[in-house]
């Protein structure tokens, strides 16, 4: 088992406790001195990742689901991208949720993620997901009004409702045998500022800007309460949050590499293995192979 430079309880969040967002760092911890050390942490990270996912998809027995979430620019598309290189596509499956389509609002909001849960022996990622719908959701309450809800009698109400819903959803999953793994991905309002300002002055980053994201950062405060309540009201035991200091990106990818990486191998995944009678078998296929 590889030695791990990150301890997740450093980052999780309590089931249930108040949650403070500017309380929490958005720098890189003590953990890692430098970038050059991420860069290493990470790309050993990337090989036990490669190891288990192999292991996970020739069990097929279980499967894991990553959750990504944050503020936009928060470095969601990067972690991704880093995190899981190398490992082998065909065991891997990334989903990015964006608005809901017309179909997708006749129906429950966990309607949607069920259709790209991963199978066993897979790894999902979720960039942003169904929490989308008690965070962006919650600060734009008007988005619920063509999900055509049955009558509440306030507002709080849907939100309770939906935490206890996703509980419960996540539960099913994990028993189930589907790892459930969540990461909100914290930046500074600073280091937002910074990105979106790449995105508009550098020709390679423009397509990444959406003028959208400025209206939506006027609006810093109420997605940070959102976060605050969503997230210690979703995180158990089984299905945790990880609140990863992201400002610097080379650490937080360091960082969610390194729980995703200890999580599989706290699973002792192994490859399947054969009975005495079939040993017997193959040793002679093996023999009159030599044969050919």
């Amino acid at each position: 088992m590889a030695e791990h430079r990150f301890e997740p309880k450093k980052f999780r969040v309590k089931e249930n406790e108040p949650l403070n967002l500017g309380k929490l760092s958005t720098k890189a911890g003590d953990e890692l001195l430098k970038k050059e050390d991420g860069v290493e942490a990470l790309r050993v990270d990337n090989s036990s990742l490669q190891e288990a996912q192999n292991k996970l998809f020739a069990a097929n027995r279980q499967s894991l689901l990553v959750i990504l979430q944050g503020m936009d620019a928060a470095g969601k598309d990067g972690t991704v991208r880093h995190v899981m290189n190398g490992v082998n596509p065909q065991g891997c499956r990334i989903h990015s949720f964006r608005a809901p389509n017309t179909e997708e609002l006749q129906h429950h909001f966990l309607w949607r993620p069920m259709r790209f849960l991963p199978a066993k022996g897979m790894i999902a990622i979720f960039n942003r997901s169904y929490y989308e719908e008690v965070m962006v959701v919650r600060v734009h309450p008007e988005f619920l009004t063509p999900q055509n809800l049955p009558p509440y009698k306030k507002l709080e109400d849907v939100w309770m409702r939906r935490y206890e819903e996703i509980r419960a959803f996540e539960e099913t999953l994990v028993h189930s045998g589907t790892s459930v793994l969540k990461f909100y991905l914290h930046i500074s309002r600073e280091t937002q500022k910074e990105r979106l300002m790449e995105r508009l002055t550098q020709p390679d980053k423009r397509w990444k800007f959406n003028e959208r994201d400025l209206e939506e950062r006027k609006l810093w405060k109420q997605y940070q309460e959102a976060a605050e309540e969503a997230l210690p009201a979703t995180s158990t035991k089984a299905t945790p949050w990880f609140v990863i200091p992201a400002d610097d990106k080379w650490y937080a990818r360091a960082a969610v590499a390194d729980i995703i990486a200890g999580h599989l191998e706290s699973l002792d995944l192994q490859y399947p293995t054969v009975s005495a009678e079939d040993e017997t078998k193959f040793a002679a296929l093996a023999e009159r192979l030599k044969q050919d």
